[in-house]
């Protein structure tokens, strides 16, 4: 992409040769993002153009550079990198071992050139190694829709038989739905309309709320309360209409992004106890503890796969919702 909000262009450029530590890919696929839209439209200070986008990276190392294959990469190897495209390392919560809120994180699309590419170079400690059980296409997204997902209901205060909702099953709740029937919680999709029922449960979900049909948070309670929501879909409004669901010491988990503020009363939390927090993604070996659960469970991202040469369809598609559920990009 030239310049800020224009078009997708397919050009030339001089195949990138891997630094230390470093390794270059060869694309085999990349997913589309709702999170591309802020680097597209420069929403992030500093986006450089000519942009490159993409951070659903997945494909095989081609070329490492000095001091890779000492940590123990090989040409040939399939991996993915993600939201997490490597960290400074130094920062304090590098220091703390919190590395995905990193004060520098790299993302690729943004910090370096992403993976709407034949080819990508990514530091070492951005890579996560696919399982023979997932193709390409189900590996790419899976490096951060998945994780996102997988990681907010792992790090959640749930346990196996408690009550979890996933507000949302678009392109994060398909998935969601699914990780969460696979670690036993009993499982409740809240999605618009009645006629999401039957997809929901075929995911795996045990309950559905339709979210037009009446209150969500009563019909939460009528399930004796979540101990978790994990909101998907970026609405503020419909994300804070869960809170009353929610058990005493509940827990709301945020990661569907969004720029407006969620209307919830600071004694909506107080009285019972309640917790609000976001979740980012996940670093590198989160992404390969997701795909190891995911290939293990037989869960995968529903996808329309598209040539490099569409990306200007691809996109839109993500962007506007029509898209079910994942965009994936192919070099031809």
């Amino acid at each position: 992409m030239p310049a800020a909000n224009g078009s997708f262009e397919i050009v030339e450029r001089e195949v990138p040769r891997p630094g230390p530590r470093h390794v270059r890919i060869a694309v085999e696929a990349c997913g589309v993002c709702h999170s591309d839209a802020m680097f597209v439209a420069a929403g992030l200070p500093g986006t450089p153009f000519p942009l490159v986008p993409g951070h659903e990276i997945a494909g095989r190392v081609d070329e490492l550079g000095d001091g890779a294959d000492e940590m123990g990469w090989q040409v040939g190897d399939r991996v993915t990198v993600g939201w997490f495209g490597g960290s400074c390392g130094h920062c304090v919560p590098c220091r703390r071992g919190d590395f995905i809120v990193c004060d520098t994180l790299k993302i690729p699309g943004y910090s370096y050139d992403g993976g709407f590419a034949e080819a990508v170079v990514a530091p070492v400690d951005a890579l996560a190694r696919i399982p023979d059980e997932l193709t390409a296409a189900d590996a790419g997204p899976m490096a951060c829709a998945g994780v996102t997902t997988y990681n907010g209901l792992r790090r959640s205060g749930a346990r196996p038989d408690d009550v979890v909702a996933i507000q949302g099953i678009g392109g994060l709740g398909h998935l969601a739905v699914q990780f969460a029937a696979a670690m036993g919680y009993e499982t409740v999709a809240i999605a618009r309309g009645a006629d999401k029922a039957d997809f929901a449960r075929q995911l795996g979900a045990h309950h559905y709320v339709g979210s037009t049909a009446g209150p969500v948070a009563q019909a939460l309670q009528a399930l004796g309360g979540a101990k978790v929501v994990l909101a998907t879909a970026g609405n503020s409004e419909a994300i804070a209409q869960t809170v009353d669901g929610l058990t005493p010491r509940g827990e709301l988990v945020v990661i569907g992004a969004t720029a407006d503020p969620m209307p919830i009363s600071p004694l909506q939390l107080i009285l019972k106890g309640r917790l609000v927090r976001g979740h980012p993604s996940g670093t590198a070996q989160d992404v390969q503890d997701t795909m190891t659960f995911a290939a293990r469970h037989g869960i995968r991202p529903m996808t329309e796969i598209l040539p490099l040469s569409e990306a200007n369809t691809a996109f839109g598609k993500m962007m506007d919702g029509s898209a079910r559920f994942r965009m994936v990009l192919t070099p031809a």
